[in-house]
């Protein structure tokens, strides 16, 4: 098998854990408890893109709004398309992150990163540079652990006994977003 044939046979488990991440999010009010981390807040922002169907006959719907307006997004849950990008808002400690992450690849797009420490009142000479660079590489990584904890979360429960009980919280959820409005 190529890479493409199981990117698109594996697909599937990106597009449920951002269906299940957004659940988890709204589950505790846009906080998520992770394992050995703690509370992280979760929140999914104004840019969601959903897919219904397969190779050729697949469609995709672009749902814009602020947090509280997915609400297209959320019934489209329940009409079987499945969320294939998601623009979320990540924060630990005192770091707040932006990104839109791809389910099929996991592509990070769009990153926001942290303002740490503001380039004018820093040097303009090598050593300042560097230490900015390596601070953003610092920043990426702390970005890509988090998700990836997250996702360890997902696949931990995804994988297990726990997974039933799991759906039936999640349909429940997209149910009674299809009835709000």
């Amino acid at each position: 098998m190529d890479l493409v044939d199981l990117i698109q046979e594996k697909r599937f488990l990106g597009q449920e854990f951002l269906a299940w991440l957004w659940f988890k999010s709204e589950e505790r009010g846009g906080s998520v408890d992770v394992p050995g981390r703690g509370d992280v807040l979760v929140v999914f922002e104004k840019h969601m893109l959903l897919e219904y169907g397969e190779g050729d006959a697949s469609e995709k719907v672009i749902c814009r709004g602020l947090q509280t307006e997915l609400k297209e997004a959320r019934a489209g849950l329940g009409l079987a398309k499945k969320p294939e990008q998601a623009r979320l808002r990540l924060a630990f400690g005192d770091y707040e992150f932006g990104v839109t992450l791809t389910a099929a690849i996991f592509e990070f797009r769009n990153i926001r990163l942290p303002k740490t420490v503001d380039a004018a009142d820093e040097g303009k000479d090598g050593d300042s540079l560097e230490g900015r660079v390596l601070e953003r590489i610092a920043l990426f990584e702390q970005l890509i652990r988090l998700v990836e904890d997250l996702f360890r979360m997902f696949i931990n429960i995804r994988a297990s006994h726990l997974w039933n009980e799991e759906l039936v919280k999640i349909r429940a959820w997209i149910e009674s977003g299809a009835h709000q409005g």
